[in-house]
């Protein structure tokens, strides 16, 4: 393996040839969603057609974003798993199922309908079934994986006591708050005491006049980001960043109440 610390270049690009080397499909994976919310981005500007009041673009080019920062994530945390065979395998799960989720979510945005909660057609309902079979598969996995890094005593590479345990739960947080999309799915709509569609905050488009449930979602799937982040550089320790996660669940959780309260994140 080269050692990347040596090398004269730069330090992005050893970043980059790092991720490569930990996980090829995942990290090639990456660079294709991010080009895909570039070009989500170029029609947003480009075209004029609305979904529930807002560019159809929109909503591919946050899931493109999304499954991007994931992707970059997992290749870089996979590494640290011994049964390198599983984790090839959940990889290859994480495309596919993400690929469908993608190609589903922009194909229907570039005919001016919606991807989720959609049951206006047999076809409409066959795909917004086969997103959920496709998204539950993928959380199953990820929560395998979840019960292997706990369960998992010796690492392959060093790390401190809070990066291993900030990794250990943004898995958990991450796949706890991924089933409370199921909960959207059974209720056909994300926001509580108000109609899908309501005056949104820019981008992110949570509802500004009543409870939205995808904010809980947001911030508690991106655990998987932060709490491995400041386990690595901030919190060393175990204790210390197992009560900074458990601070963070329960900043989410509220946000979770809030939404079921019908509460707006912001007015």
């Amino acid at each position: 393996m080269i050692n990347y610390a040596t090398t004269n270049v730069s330090p992005i690009r050893k970043l980059q040839l790092q991720a490569k080397s930990r996980n090829p499909l995942l990290y090639y994976f990456g660079l294709l969603t991010l080009a895909g919310a570039v070009v989500c981005g170029v029609m947003i500007l480009t075209t004029s057609g609305q979904i529930l009041g807002i560019n159809a673009y929109i909503k591919p080019f946050k899931f493109f974003i999304s499954i991007s920062i994931l992707s970059f994530t997992l290749t870089w945390l996979l590494v640290y798993l011994k049964n390198q065979r599983t984790v090839k395998i959940y990889s290859w799960v994480t495309v596919l199922t993400l690929v469908l989720e993608l190609v589903i979510i922009t194909g229907q945005a570039a005919k001016g309908k919606l991807s989720h909660f959609n049951t206006s057609t047999p076809f409409d309902i066959a795909l917004f079934n086969a997103m959920g079979i496709a998204i539950l598969i993928f959380t199953l996995w990820t929560l395998s994986i979840t019960v292997r890094f706990f369960r998992q005593k010796d690492f392959p590479l060093w790390m401190s006591d809070g990066y291993k345990w900030g990794i250990r739960m943004g898995f958990l947080f991450f796949v706890i708050f991924a089933f409370e999309g199921g909960q959207m799915a059974a209720l056909l709509r994300h926001s509580i005491g108000g109609e899908d569609g309501s005056a949104g905050l820019p981008l992110v488009n949570w509802s500004r006049t009543s409870g939205d449930l995808r904010v809980a979602h947001f911030f508690g799937m991106h655990s998987l980001q932060l709490l491995p982040l400041i386990g690595y550089y901030f919190f060393p320790k175990k204790t210390t960043l197992i009560i900074m996660a458990f601070t963070w669940l329960g900043f989410v959780v509220l946000l979770y109440w809030q939404a079921l309260k019908g509460f707006p994140l912001i007015p």
